[in-house]
C-alpha cells in the first residue's frame, strides 16, 4: 500500500530577499495530514519566510507541494483554499465592524450559500471559543481573543493546514492555555512557527530547528528542546 500523500511536501527551498540576503537555505521536510509540527529557531533563522512560502505570498527557488498539488503561479487559487495563514499580529486579518464580519468574510467569497456561510462562522467561532463575541468589533477583543479570532476566520474556509505565526506571542496565561486547548482539538496539519518551547511540546509530536535558513535538527520536542548544546548553537539558549 502506497502512503498517504503528504499535507505538506517542501524540497530543498531556497529564499533571497532583493538585498540579496538569503532567508532559506535548501531546506526540506514533509507533514502529514493531521501532524502538528513546530517550527523554531532564533529571530531571522526563516521560520515566517518559510511559511510565506507555503501558500504562495513569496515564491522561492525549489519545490512545494500541498497534497500533491505543486505550489506555483497557475495553482495559487487552489493552494490558498488548502494553507490557511494565521499572521503574527491578528489586527492583519481582522478588518471589518463586527467578528461575525471578519469570520465569515473568506466563505463569503467562496461563492456559498448563505446558510452555509453562517453555519461555518459559527461553529469556528463556537471552536475558538468566541460565538458569545459575535456581534462585538475585534476592536474590543482582548489580545488572546485577537489571536483567536484570526484563527477562526481561517478555520471558517475549511482549510486543511493552517500555519500559524507565533499564535501565542505577547498573551497572558489564561489567553495562552485558551488558545492553546483550541489548536489541540483542531483538526487538520498544522505548522507553528513560535519561540513558545511550551507550546511546541504541548501540541506538536515533532519540532523542526532552523539555523539561519537551513534545517539544523528534526525530530521529538521533548529530546531537542531539551539539549542544551544544539539551543546554544542555535541561539536559542
Amino acid at each position: 500500500m502506497n502512503p498517504p500523500t503528504p499535507a505538506v511536501l517542501v524540497e530543498n527551498l531556497s529564499y533571497s530577499y532583493p538585498d540579496g540576503s538569503h532567508a532559506l537555505r535548501g531546506v526540506s521536510f514533509s507533514v502529514a495530514p493531521d501532524e502538528k509540527v513546530g517550527l523554531v529557531g532564533a529571530n531571522g533563522a526563516g521560520k515566517s519566510t518559510l511559511l510565506l512560502n507555503l501558500n504562495g505570498v513569496l515564491a522561492g527557488a525549489g519545490r512545494i507541494e500541498i497534497f500533491g498539488t505543486r505550489v506555483g503561479k497557475g495553482t495559487l487559487r487552489e493552494v490558498r483554499k488548502k494553507v490557511g495563514l494565521v499572521f503574527q499580529n491578528p489586527d492583519d486579518q481582522l478588518f471589518l465592524s463586527t467578528l461575525y464580519g471578519d469570520v465569515a468574510f473568506g466563505p463569503r467569497n467562496m461563492g456559498l450559500s448563505e446558510s452555509d456561510v453562517k453555519e461555518r462562522t459559527m461553529r469556528s467561532l463556537a471552536t475558538l471559543g468566541l460565538a458569545a463575541h459575535a456581534s462585538k468589533s475585534s476592536y474590543h477583543l482582548s489580545l488572546g481573543q485577537k489571536k483567536r479570532a484570526a484563527a477562526a476566520t481561517v478555520l471558517s474556509m475549511g482549510a486543511p493546514i493552517l500555519a500559524l505565526d507565533e499564535p501565542t506571542g505577547g498573551l497572558d496565561p489564561k489567553s495562552r492555555r485558551e488558545l492553546v486547548h483550541a489548536l489541540q482539538i483542531i483538526g487538520g496539519a498544522q505548522i507553528v512557527a513560535t519561540h513558545d518551547f511550551g507550546l511546541v511540546k504541548e501540541l506538536c509530536g515533532r519540532v523542526i530547528i532552523l539555523l539561519d535558513g537551513t534545517v539544523a535538527a528534526e525530530g521529538e520536542p521533548e529530546i531537542l528542546l531539551n539539549d542544551t548544546a544544539l539551543l546554544e548553537r542555535c541561539s536559542l539558549a
